[in-house]
């Protein structure tokens, strides 16, 4: 399949450089894919518009300051994305992947970092350009995001950064209202979670809505476009993702409507189903009982049209990037099992562009029903 199915025009002045205030003033396009019906809504009545019983599956993991802008030996700047820890390697958290910029200086054996505070040796480089770092950080690489860091902001959204670390609004904007503490470990934000406010979150409760968690490594990777020019010959990338038994357990139930709250959550979703064998509808068959450890793999699946899901039947999510594997997957929840959604979500967006939405991480929402 061609991956200029899957580009579109979009204008810079419609990429959201801040969110909206407040949070929950936010547009929503609505898509109904049995009569498809659009409107066009505000985010705050996310709860009158949810099917009576609707679970929500959301990604509740906190984004860490993972952009470290360093200055190199020589005098000149460098700057350090942290990815995520190699804890197959390494259990203790010191062994991380990221990447560096300039990161052609940097070969296996150079070191970096930032003078009485760490250091850190490269010990391994990829092709796409990420690096596989080992960091020599009292209290650990966490503590120096903590003291050194900025929030990892997509580069679409423009900055004025300072030397140093300081406190920013975005800060607090780039992270959801739910976000765990103790569940720290993304590089990128959960954007479709961005827009819900406590007010949302009761009035979801005051209806009943249960929200049903789990932990997400939101990467770089989620963002990029694809380069191929063939889907088929992308190499998708890797998230890690963690599910306690309670979400285990409401995903094994019968309910009512599973909401995907986000793509990334969606991915994680048909990611659990395929490999622990769950049918759309009667959990695993014939398992008894859930362990009651969490579920811990890496979602490695690509998913565009045409494709069936079993994870999820509603989605919230973000407008996303031209070419990017996000846009491929709404493509094929709009219209399961055949390829009729690429050429519908271009029809939606230009409708978006015309009615003033605003795209991307701190941009508007769209839910399919």
């Amino acid at each position: 399949m061609d991956t200029a199915l899957f580009d579109y025009p979009l204008p810079p002045e419609r990429i959201a450089q801040t969110p909206a205030e407040p949070r929950d003033s936010a547009r929503l396009l609505m898509v109904n894919r049995t009569t498809h019906k659009i409107e066009h809504r505000v985010f705050r009545e996310l709860p009158d518009l949810l099917p009576p019983g609707t679970r929500l599956f959301r990604n509740h993991a906190s984004v860490f300051k993972a952009r470290l802008r360093l200055t190199r030996p020589t005098g000149g700047q460098l700057e350090c994305l942290l990815l995520h820890p190699d804890l197959a390697r390494d259990p203790a958290a010191s062994t991380w992947w990221c990447l560096l910029k300039p990161g052609k200086k940097y070969a296996v054996a150079a070191k970096f970092g930032a003078p009485g505070i760490f250091e850190a040796t490269v010990i391994e480089k990829e092709p796409d350009g990420r690096v596989l770092a080992k960091f020599d950080a009292p209290g650990g690489v966490l503590a120096v995001t903590e003291k050194l860091g900025e929030m990892p902001l997509p580069p679409y959204i423009q900055r004025d950064h300072a030397a140093t670390a300081q406190s920013t609004p975005d800060d607090q904007n780039y992270q959801t209202v739910y976000a765990d503490p103790a569940k720290k470990i993304a590089a990128a934000a959960p954007t479709a979670g961005l827009h819900f406010t406590p007010a949302v979150l009761a009035a979801l409760a005051a209806r009943g809505f249960k929200n049903f968690d789990l932990a997400l490594r939101v990467g770089l990777g989620t963002f990029r476009p694809i380069a191929a020019e063939k889907l088929e010959d992308h190499v998708i990338h890797r998230e890690w993702y963690e599910i306690p038994a309670t979400t285990r357990q409401a995903l094994a139930m019968p309910g009512g409507p599973r909401l995907a709250i986000g793509t990334t959550t969606l991915r994680a979703l048909e990611d659990y189903f395929l490999k622990t064998g769950m049918s759309a509808h009667n959990g695993r068959l014939g398992e008894p009982s859930l362990p009651p450890e969490p579920w811990l793999a890496e979602a490695d699946i690509f998913i565009y049209p045409p494709r069936q899901f079993a994870g999820a039947d509603l989605l919230l999510t973000n407008f996303h990037l031209p070419r990017s594997t996000l846009l491929c997957l709404v493509s094929a929840f709009l219209s399961p099992g055949s390829t009729d959604g690429i050429a519908w979500l271009k029809e939606i967006y230009a409708d978006a562009m015309a009615q003033g939405y605003r795209f991307y991480s701190y941009g508007d929402a769209m839910l399919i029903l």
